[in-house]
């Protein structure tokens, strides 16, 4: 359980999570957690897994993530501790597929077209 890694992915996010038991030190790409997500949302986010499943303070979280900006990067977080929780204990799965935790978000950015500024915005038309 030590050694394996949970993927989790969200827009253009790679996370690779590590979860080992411990006192519940999460720490990101060798930063601390509060220092790498400054937003409260963000971390209440990366830890919604372990607050659904009620195992806070028991596992130390380790994730190696890139791409994508802070919020992709803090839902990829979430989905790899949650397959990491669901490998540990399948009990857990109920609780987190409830929560739709365990379901990656297939949305992603459209792409520009061209003869337009973006996606769907429209150059200003005229008449004369």
């Amino acid at each position: 359980m030590a050694d394996k890694i949970y993927v989790g992915r969200r827009k253009n996010a790679v996370a690779r999570v590590y979860l080992r038991t411990g006192s519940g030190n999460v720490s990101i790409n060798k930063r601390e957690f509060e220092r790498y997500f400054p937003m409260k949302t963000h971390r209440d986010d990366v830890l919604l897994p372990l607050k659904v499943t009620e195992t806070l303070g028991k596992y130390d979280v380790y994730a190696n993530v890139r791409g994508g900006g802070l919020s992709g990067q803090a839902e990829a977080i979430r989905l790899g501790i949650a397959r990491a929780l669901v490998e540990i204990n399948e009990d857990f799965r109920k609780n987190l597929k409830e929560d739709n935790l365990l379901r990656r978000d297939p949305r992603m950015v459209e792409r520009k077209k061209y003869g337009q500024p973006k996606a769907r915005k429209r150059f200003q038309f005229s008449k004369r």
